[in-house]
């Protein structure tokens, strides 16, 4: 079993990964791999509606990680995304990310999720609302815990003194491992999967 996780900061070791790395850590316990993609500094390309991707299979920018990310997350058991608040919403980059796999991937149904926020004080419930949108709408399980899904800190340093938060991660990790094993025990018993009725509906207008 494997679970992606996506980055959404700028900073490749900042806060956000600090969170990140908790949910691994907690994974990696429970014998779940992990993999992780960190967006980085470059531009992120917003969906343009073109509708290439419907027949391509990929969307239409390649000069960015997004149909690497869906190829990974098309082979992967699960997904984290995680990232920065800004002005109380998920980083602008992280969401034009999100756009483009969401729409140009597919594949993604049933696969168990989670999101997950860091600020240095608020936006944080806001922001893990919208990630977890791009999930409802794509039919995959959304992995709960038992606190909000935020870490608090302006630092790596200070994110990992929210004690509450980080161990917040950790259950994520731990809830998104018993998940998956409980789909595996599902499968090999023969538990068959919902069908699928009607196609993904989104609000892009060309």
């Amino acid at each position: 079993m494997k679970v992606l996780l996506i980055n959404g900061s700028p900073h490749g070791a900042g806060c956000t990964y600090t969170a990140l790395e908790e949910v691994a850590r907690a994974l990696h316990e429970d014998g779940v791999e992990t993999e992780l993609i960190q967006i980085g500094t470059g531009a992120v390309h917003g969906c343009i509606g073109c509708g290439h991707c419907k027949s391509a299979g990929c969307c239409v920018f390649t000069d960015d990680q997004v149909n690497e990310a869906a190829a990974k997350l098309r082979e992967a058991d699960g997904l984290v995304v995680g990232s920065p608040v800004y002005y109380a919403s998920p980083n602008g980059s992280i969401l034009a990310f999100l756009d483009r796999l969401f729409m140009s991937g597919g594949g993604f149904r049933l696969k168990p999720a989670a999101a997950i926020a860091s600020a240095r004080r608020a936006g944080t419930t806001a922001t893990v609302d919208a990630i977890n949108k791009y999930f409802s709408l794509s039919g995959m399980p959304i992995v709960s815990s038992n606190y909000f899904h935020v870490i608090h800190g302006n630092t790596p340093e200070e994110a990992k003194q929210d004690e509450e938060g980080m161990q917040t991660m950790r259950t994520i990790g731990h809830n998104m491992a018993w998940l998956l094993k409980c789909i595996e025990a599902g499968r090999g018993a023969g538990v068959a999967e919902p069908v699928a009725e009607g196609k993904i509906k989104t609000n892009f207008i060309r």
